[in-house]
């Protein structure tokens, strides 16, 4: 079946599984038992290390029904200001021999107002909500702050944290975000807006991260610690999908677009150590990236990310694969 297809009906059974019985009692039932292992990281309590990346839920449709399979933290979106249809279908494709994705999405999404008519009523309990924020493809590269920052706005009272992403490939020209004017530019006003909403919300300031690409230069990468640093953002995530196809041997691997899954799993790892050596470890880092075992989650820790996210896994190993994950690490 259709790569994109079966997503939609996945999203769809989430959806009604959270909200009618026994779908609740169905959902917790394949998650399992779950440990409880908090983690304590931008001021915020995690109920476990482990998250779903964004690009899953876009429109925040299945929220609570992830949460119930077993996910600490989820990060919805990308957002952007107004509805937006993506790139042409088909734009997602299967590497089954290589246990990989390509997708060429171009940020579809309901758009952020009827984001917002969703997040109004959600509720969270046992769950750390992220939102990506996320441009129009028409708006221009030195216009893109206006329209991080009207997502910003809108979704302000409701996410836990912000992720900034500048690092999709499928977007024209958004990668060019992550130079170090374009990037410092753009952390600047989202953290004077940062302090306006809290004070006109009479909350804490939201934790802001970056989400970055694989594809970086050591050097560019450490003009984005720089811009990271001298802006004071909470963290980065690392990292989205990549333009390479090293490795690969599925047909489908002359698709354009952002590859995820197994094949990013090395290069993911070295990007997330390469941060904490040069931060010393101080800069928190989020690990994404090739994430199918609970071994695949701790390498990620033991190179100094905090917390660890996944997508594409969750696509080849299938709804139970969190809490098993949870449950072997916790062993």
């Amino acid at each position: 079946m259709d790569a994109e297809g079966v997503h939609e009906r996945t999203l769809s059974a989430l959806a009604l599984a959270q909200r009618v019985w026994p779908g609740p009692l169905v959902l917790r039932r394949i998650a399992g038992r779950l440990p409880h292992e908090p983690v304590a990281l931008f001021g915020l309590r995690f109920p476990n290390v482990l998250g779903l990346a964004a690009g899953f839920d876009k429109d925040v449709r299945a929220v609570t029904g992830l949460a119930m399979l077993g996910f600490g933290h989820i990060e919805v979106g990308t957002l952007t200001p107004r509805p937006q249809a993506g790139n042409p279908r088909p734009r997602v494709f299967r590497l089954p021999a290589d246990g990989a994705l390509i997708n060429r999405m171009g940020f579809p999404n309901g758009g952020v107002a009827t984001a917002v008519s969703r997040l109004r009523t959600l509720k969270k309990s046992n769950f750390i909500l992220g939102v990506s924020l996320g441009k129009q493809k028409e708006t221009p590269l030195a216009a893109a702050a206006t329209d991080y920052v009207s997502v910003m706005q809108a979704v302000y009272p409701y996410a836990d944290y912000l992720a900034v992403n500048i690092s999709s490939p499928n977007t024209p020209g958004l990668r060019d975000l992550q130079g170090g004017d374009y990037l410092g530019h753009l952390l600047g006003v989202l953290q004077v807006e940062n302090a306006v909403l809290a004070d006109r919300h009479g909350i804490g300031k939201r934790p802001l991260l970056v989400k970055i690409a694989p594809d970086l230069t050591w050097d560019e990468l450490d003009e984005i610690i720089t811009a990271v640093s001298d802006n004071q953002i909470s963290g980065i995530i690392a990292t989205n999908t990549t333009l390479s196809r090293d490795g690969l041997t599925h047909p489908n691997k002359k698709e354009r677009g952002g590859m995820s899954g197994r094949p990013l799993r090395q290069r993911s790892n070295e990007i997330v150590a390469y941060i904490h050596r040069q931060t010393g470890g101080q800069l928190p880092i989020i690990g994404v990236g090739g994430v199918r075992t609970a071994d695949d989650v701790r390498a990620k820790l033991d190179a100094g990310a905090s917390l660890v996210q996944l997508y594409t896994g969750l696509i080849y190993e299938g709804p139970g694969m969190i809490g098993r994950i949870l449950r072997k690490l916790g062993s």
